[in-house]
Parts: C-alpha cells; structure tokens; sequence
C-alpha cells in the first residue's frame, strides 16, 4: 500500500508534532487508529459479503464445473499423451526387422473390356433453378462439339485451334512537358 521507512515516518511524527502540539497529539494518533480500524473492518465485512454473494449465486460452483471439464483428463488429452509417448518410444529400426504380412496390393489398371460407366446421374432431384443450370450447360456443350466438328470439316488435315488474340498493351498516359531550370535564382538583397 504505502511503502513509508522509518526515516519518512519519523519525519512525519516531527512535522505533526510541531504543527499540532505536544498535548494534543496523543488524541490524533488515538483517533487515527480507530478511524484505520473501521476501514479494516468495513473493508473486511465487504469482502466476506461479496464472498457470500458469489456462493450463493453458485459462482464456485460454476467455477468448479468448468475447471473439470477443461480438465485435460475429461478432454481426452491424457490418451493423446499416451500416444505421443508411445510415438516417442516407437523404434522404426525394430519394426523393420520384421517381414510384412501384408497382402500384395489388388491391380488397379482398368479392364479393357469393360464398359465405360455412363455419367453419373444425381440421386437427389434437382430442383428447377438447379435443372436450368444443367440444361445451359448441356446446350454450351452441345455448341462448342458442334462448332469443333465445323472446324474438323473445314481444315481436314489440320486440328482446330483458335488463333491467339493479339496481346493489347495499355495506352500510356502522355507526360506534360518539363520547364527548363533556370540558372539564375533570385538573391536576397542584404
């Protein structure tokens, strides 16, 4: 609260002594501490109430639930640190030495005689907006099969491919001209 040595306090007794007077000092240190007495005891009595406040408002209670169920225990961490413990532990050396018994993998590549799968349907139905977004997609499609087939036709030996656009460069914004640097500059006169 307040840090006083004994020099400050030993300064404030010779000041208080001269300014109030030997006679009726006495009375002042008396009053003072039954004055900083109730301030204990207001400030004690405040606390307990505001304790008593928070016990029945089930504060602790509360308080209690929510540090055990941030406990990490309740949270599952303590398995989580079993596994990294166990993880530490692990020697990938000694597992090596061990043959697999795993089966071989299962071939993969597709089989040339089987019939390629149709587009896959959607197994929720589509509502109408959704149905239209379908039917302008088919038709884009439609469009650019049947313009790539118009291209196939007109350059039989060649592959279509569209001609590049030319690259636009921005147009730069004209400068204003620079004012010539004058050799001369004004002087002040003195």
């Amino acid at each position: 609260m307040l840090d006083l040595g004994m020099s400050e306090l030993l300064v404030i007794g010779i000041v208080a002594l001269i300014v109030i007077g030997p006679k009726d000092l006495p009375g002042l240190f008396r009053s003072l501490g039954q004055f900083t007495g109730k301030m204990r005891g207001m400030a004690r009595e405040f606390s307990r109430a505001m304790e008593a406040a928070a016990d029945e408002s089930g504060v602790k209670d509360v308080a209690r639930d929510l540090k055990t169920a941030t406990s990490a225990k309740s949270m599952g961490l303590e398995a989580v640190k079993d596994a990294a413990s166990k993880f530490e532990k692990w020697d990938p050396l000694k597992n090596a030495a061990r043959p697999s018994t795993a089966p071989p993998a299962p071939d993969l590549q597709p089989d040339p005689q089987a019939v390629p799968p149709a587009e896959p349907q959607p197994a929720v139905a589509l509502g109408p907006e959704t149905q239209a977004l379908v039917a302008a997609k088919a038709e884009r499609q439609a469009i650019v099969k049947d313009a790539a087939e118009k291209l196939k036709a007109a350059k039989p030996g060649k592959a279509a491919a569209p001609d590049p656009a030319p690259a636009v460069e921005p147009a730069k914004k004209p400068r204003a001209p620079r004012k010539p640097k004058s050799d001369k500059t004004p002087k002040a006169e003195a």
